[in-house]
């Protein structure tokens, strides 16, 4: 009973996962109509990416962390402190350790240790970086839910899945679009746009089985992802939609991907 009930937990978080990576490619796949897009429109996007991170990160992840290490008895701030920073800090060494690109970067820019490759896969790479704590986000609310735990709900983490694939529409076009101007063909562009998405099914699935497996790690898991988003949103997406000098659209965006997450988290959880 136990294998039917983790096979379902998993086929629930390849579900929802898929469905993150299938707005990623419908993101790319705006490179077939357009070659460019006006940098406030992005800003704008990228804002709102933001705010649906950071909102998610405590009503999907925090919250819930800190309610099952109340429930259980213990401190129940420690397990939240221990996962929020654990998370941080691994992103921020797999940030030191891949070599990646930023939007809009030249490639004299990239970060992560010297390589040859060239800029298509550095700006994949960068993507990739955001998604993989996207992907074990959605991955460890599924499993968290699954196992009962309180402060979990399916229907919070439906709404995390579609929050997060909301916010992976700009993702997908900020990597296509930006190769087709370089010069890329409109497939390539496209392919590469949506192979950065690629990873969020295997992190979410791996999430899913392993907190539904080893629940007293549930609440460090949770806010392991948290962490790990927190650390995009500040080291890399608000410091992007502010390059341009669109400041004020972008915290718009912000704002408005924060209220919605917020909303949905909220309503449906």
């Amino acid at each position: 009973m136990e294998w039917f009930l983790a096979q379902h937990v998993a086929l629930q978080a390849l579900l929802a996962t898929l469905f993150t990576y299938g707005v990623t490619a419908l993101g790319a796949g705006t490179v077939f109509f357009f070659k460019s897009i006006n940098r406030k429109v992005l800003d704008g996007m990228l804002g709102f990416a933001a705010g649906v991170m950071i909102a998610a990160s405590f009503w999907s992840l925090l919250d819930p962390a800190i309610a099952m290490a109340e429930a259980g008895g213990g401190p129940a701030w420690l397990p939240a402190l221990i996962g929020f920073l654990a998370g941080g800090a691994f992103l921020a060494l797999v940030d030191k350790v891949m070599p990646h690109l930023h939007i809009e970067y030249n490639i004299k820019d990239a970060e992560g240790p010297k390589t040859g490759l060239g800029r298509s896969t550095l700006l994949v790479l960068a993507i990739t970086i955001h998604n993989i704590p996207e992907g074990l986000a959605v991955g460890v609310g599924f499993g968290a839910a699954a196992a009962g735990i309180p402060g979990a709900a399916f229907a919070g983490a439906v709404s995390l899945a579609l929050g997060i694939g909301l916010q992976n529409f700009p993702e997908g076009a900020a990597v296509s679009i930006p190769l087709r101007r370089d010069g890329a063909s409109r497939g390539k562009a496209f392919w590469y746009g949506q192979l950065s998405g690629v990873v969020e099914p295997v992190a979410g699935v791996l999430g899913a089985v392993l907190v539904y497996y080893i629940q007293p790690i549930l609440p460090y898991a949770l806010a392991f992802a948290a962490g790990a988003m927190i650390f995009v949103v500040a080291e890399e997406v608000i410091p992007e939609s502010h390059a341009e000098g669109n400041d004020h659209i972008a915290t718009a965006g912000l704002f408005l991907g924060f209220a919605l997450m917020m909303a949905l988290d909220v309503g449906l959880g």
